[in-house]
């Protein structure tokens, strides 16, 4: 979508005065209970409601490539074999997840049925996160209570940052994928003062502080969640869209562990698959995209392998590869210039280095990463033992 149907777009679903949305809301035929007014009145309560109706009302399929995967049609090494369901059984569950999966499908269908949005639509919660240019809230829409997440912008902040068309570029990107692993924008709107993007809740919050929290993540962990990564990175190359700023603080955690990627302010949409524009974070930036001037300063997607493999490298150690003062990370990406900790295992330390390499096109793969022997030694046991930690 080019900027000047996303600019009439905006013009389209503009939003009235928030005065006049409380007048409409009184006048409005949609009869409200009292319960429904006494959630809605509570913050704390629609947290609830959001993780309880993500906990039980959705369906989300987490594709991990377990040991299983890899040896075509071979069975999981399982100590006690369950007996198979019989056919009534079977066919009762199949129904219950049918009836599961329409009513999120409708709920879904509520949200994003051609309607011209607007702020009083929305039951505001409490906030998820703050950055540069504005806020992240916890919303329910009234009608459907299709439970989301509202990021709000504001207009003289993004003008004053010079990010207008970074913002236009992440709408018009992100409400164009749908993947498992990729946070979902479901639509967005704007008034005289602020832009807001309707977006999918990711109940764990960010993978940042997840990762504060445990200092360093185990291999299991670290493995499933670069198996996700490559999974959702092989998406968006398969539809020509460079990431550019894969990093820990831009991956949200939905409510059953699995990761998003959520931030695509500096993605990029490249059917030729060569830019030139600097940008992204220093620590997670690849040697190509570090020489600015030079007549051969042309990159493609493969600055996301480079990306994915600091990633690997900040969940095993704590801390990224080069992290040092500005000058001295240039000059140690610029050679790959690491060293990787004794406590990282030999697969890993493997993967690591087979993506942290200073030529693009010498970089693994990304559905090699999917194969990789790191990958298939702790998928398995890294699904048993995320479903052990969902079960407490």
């Amino acid at each position: 979508m080019a900027a000047r149907t996303l600019e009439a777009c905006f013009e389209r679903m503009s939003v009235n005065d928030e005065n006049e949305l409380e007048i409409q809301n009184q006048k409005s035929k949609t009869t409200v209970t009292t319960t429904q007014l006494t959630k809605s009145s509570s913050r704390p309560n629609l947290y609830k409601v959001a993780l309880q109706s993500q906990g039980a009302n959705t369906v989300t399929t987490v594709t991990l490539p377990s040991q299983a995967a890899q040896r075509k049609g071979a069975q999981p090494p399982s100590p006690t074999r369950k007996p198979l369901p019989t056919a009534s059984a079977a066919s009762r569950a199949s129904d219950e997840k049918a009836l599961v999966e329409r009513k999120s499908a409708s709920l879904i269908e509520q949200v994003l049925s051609p309607k011209q949005f607007h702020l009083g639509m929305f039951e505001i919660g409490r906030p998820l996160g703050k950055g540069k240019f504005g806020r992240v809230y916890l919303a329910r829409e009234r009608t459907s209570g299709f439970i989301c997440a509202l990021k709000v912008l504001h207009k003289s902040e993004l003008q004053h940052g010079r990010v207008e068309k970074q913002v236009r570029r992440e709408i018009e990107i992100q409400s164009n994928l749908r993947h498992p692993n990729i946070l979902q924008l479901f639509g967005h709107f704007h008034d005289s003062k602020r832009v807001f993007l309707i977006l999918e809740f990711a109940g764990k919050g960010e993978l940042y502080k997840h990762l504060r929290k445990e200092n360093r993540f185990p291999e299991w962990k670290a493995s499933q969640y670069i198996a996700q990564m490559a999974s959702a990175l092989r998406y968006l190359h398969r539809k020509h869209v460079i990431h550019r700023d894969i990093k820990p603080e831009n991956i949200l955690m939905g409510i059953h562990g699995e990761i998003k990627i959520s931030d695509f302010g500096w993605s990029v949409h490249a059917p030729n698959s060569r830019r030139q524009t600097m940008c992204g974070t220093l620590d997670y930036l690849p040697p190509e995209m570090l020489r600015p001037g030079s007549s051969d300063n042309f990159y493609n997607e493969k600055v996301d392998l480079w990306s994915l493999g600091v990633l690997t490298y900040e969940f095993l150690v704590g801390e990224a590869p080069f992290e040092d003062t500005p000058v001295m990370t240039q000059r140690r990406i610029a050679k790959a210039d690491m060293s990787i900790p004794s406590f990282v295992s030999a697969e890993a330390r493997d993967l690591i280095k087979r993506l942290l390499v200073l030529d693009p096109e010498k970089r693994i793969p990304l559905d090699q990463v999917a194969s990789h022997p790191w990958i298939t030694k702790h998928c398995i046991k890294g699904e048993r033992a995320a479903n052990r930690e969902r079960s407490h």
